[in-house]
């Protein structure tokens, strides 16, 4: 395996985003959600009007996981009023940490989570905090591994499903 590089996205990235968005999104919540619930949130939640604001808002980083030449995983982290919950200018949110099955144990999502605590650490913020689907076992095994611990809990709709997300925090 070459070493796992990080690049930050830029405008130009966008459709490799949305193809890499929906095929890890899919990859990882298909088998525990209905087909229409799955659409609804692909089509409106990943959709390119969608990520393009996403990408143009200067307080969220996008981030790919490339080997090689092939995108393998990205990151997306959100600071001050681009944090979908907390909104504290002295944290850090990880919102998306994502990587294609086939790359699963191979430390893809940990070299991704170094960048996210490299850059709380180089702006000096307190805490990185995340919100997890609660039946998303191996996130959560992650997240933990990596000292985060739960503090609150929020409703994530995907679809017209309500699902609780738990709220975790790293102080650094």
């Amino acid at each position: 395996m070459d070493p796992i590089q990080i690049v930050q996205l830029e405008l130009a990235d966008l459709e490799v985003l949305q193809q890499l968005s929906r095929q890890t999104f899919t990859e990882t919540f298909a088998i525990h959600n209905s087909e229409e619930d799955m659409h609804n949130y692909l089509t409106n939640n990943l959709s390119l009007d969608t990520l393009t604001n996403e990408l143009s808002n200067p307080n969220s980083k996008f981030y790919f996981a490339i080997e090689g030449d092939k995108k393998i995983g990205y990151l997306k982290l959100n600071l001050g009023e681009a944090q979908s919950d907390v909104k504290d200018p002295n944290s850090l949110e990880i919102e998306r940490i994502y990587v294609l099955n086939t790359y699963f144990g191979k430390k893809v999502g940990q070299v991704l989570y170094q960048k996210a605590l490299a850059m709380a650490k180089e702006l000096k913020l307190k805490y990185i905090w995340l919100g997890v689907w609660e039946k998303n076992e191996r996130a959560l095994q992650f997240y933990k591994k990596n000292g985060f611990i739960e503090f609150d809990q929020h409703i994530f709709k995907l679809g017209n499903d309500e699902q609780t997300d738990l709220l975790m925090r790293l102080f650094i």
